[in-house]
């Protein structure tokens, strides 16, 4: 039994993931199935894109421990730390998830709040008189 660690992170979401091999297929993350845990599909299709892209769905079990952030970054940590986790199984499969941009990891953060403003842009409204 072999198993694969990796780390995945997004925004403020860090996904902790661990590929078992031998494996039936079945994922988890925080302990629920992946259908319970990321209930609208394009969530789902997005967390297990590696997965699916490199043809290797059933053949690993997969334990996600996910924290941080929101929905949306905690599909984009999920997903970077499957694929990196891919990459320790085989280091082929390395330039098929680099081209479809899975192993980049997204810089973009929420910008700060800034004094004498609204929120980090947004300005009060000016008033000539």
């Amino acid at each position: 039994m072999n198993a694969f660690a990796a780390t995945g992170r997004r925004k403020c979401a860090v996904a902790q993931v661990r590929l078992i091999s031998p494996g039936q297929g079945t994922i988890t993350i925080n302990k629920r199935p992946v259908e319970e845990y990321f209930p609208v599909e394009v969530w789902r299709v997005n967390a297990i894109r590696p997965l699916e892209l490199t043809g290797l769905r059933g053949t690993f079990d997969v334990a996600i421990k996910v924290t941080g952030g929101g929905v949306s970054g905690q599909t984009g940590a999920v997903s970077l730390g499957i694929a990196r986790a891919l990459c320790q199984y085989d280091e082929e499969l390395r330039s098929k998830l680099r081209t479809e941009e899975l192993l980049t990891r997204d810089p973009r953060m929420v910008e700060r709040k800034k004094y004498g403003r609204k929120k980090a842009r947004k300005r009060f409204q000016f008033s000539k008189r």
